[in-house]
């Protein structure tokens, strides 16, 4: 069974999340503050967060990347900020997705199975025998789901993995914003390109050599991105 640990000092969405999600076989565990959050998510290794940015005790960011020191668990904000640059600082802490409140119910648990299955490893036989992707500066191993840098293991979120692999799998063409968003978060999306500029960022920042003049992850500027060996 996936387990979820929702975030929330609001009482009744706490209790709305945990009947809705109970109701379809999830195990669900709460908190109503940064500090069980994190307590919580070390001792019941949840799959997947739903977290609320206005906590009583700390900032929902601090949780997001005190979450990201050792966990990849897909996150998902739960947020009445609507400003753009609130949510591109919880993409960029390490959020997954973020869900402005007021929220339909279906659209969140869409997006909560979206993450869920961004994050679980590949049960098939279809990544048997796919490539290892060289550069000169990093290694992608598609099938064990890796990246190599300078001899360590490169720790992504299971979403900047997911993005990644679209455009590794796509060398040298040019992958349309449209396409990355819904092959990534799903077909409800299409025109969040903050996104997309955020965890390009982050996958610049873990694996160019110069960032700010990216050799591999090329934008096309008002198209879309491109992947280069």
């Amino acid at each position: 069974m996936t387990r979820v640990l929702v975030v929330d000092d609001e009482p009744a969405i706490v209790r709305a999340l945990v009947i809705n999600l109970k109701a379809r076989s999830y195990e669900v565990d709460s908190a109503h503050d940064g500090a069980e959050a994190l307590r919580l998510a070390a001792a019941r290794h949840p799959d997947v967060v739903l977290l609320d940015l206005g906590l009583p005790d700390m900032d929902g960011v601090e949780v997001i990347r005190g979450l990201r020191g050792w966990t990849r668990v897909p996150i998902l904000v739960l947020s009445a900020r609507h400003a753009s640059d609130e949510k591109v600082q919880a993409l960029d802490a390490g959020a997954d997705d973020y869900v402005t409140k007021p929220f339909g119910m279906d659209e969140l648990l869409a997006r909560l199975r979206a993450a869920v299955r961004r994050a679980e490893p590949s049960g098939e036989n279809g990544d048997e025998g796919a490539p290892v992707v060289e550069t000169d500066g990093f290694t992608v191993d598609l099938a064990a789901k890796k990246v190599h840098r300078d001899g360590r293991d490169v720790r992504l979120t299971p979403t900047e993995w997911h993005l990644l692999e679209v455009l590794v799998r796509n060398v040298g063409r040019l992958v349309a914003q449209k396409q990355l968003l819904q092959e990534v978060w799903g077909p409800s999306y299409g025109t969040e390109t903050n996104y997309l500029r955020v965890y390009m960022a982050q996958l610049r920042r873990k694996l160019e050599a110069d960032p700010s003049h990216p050799k591999h992850f090329i934008t096309e500027p008002g198209m879309g991105y491109r992947f280069e060996r």
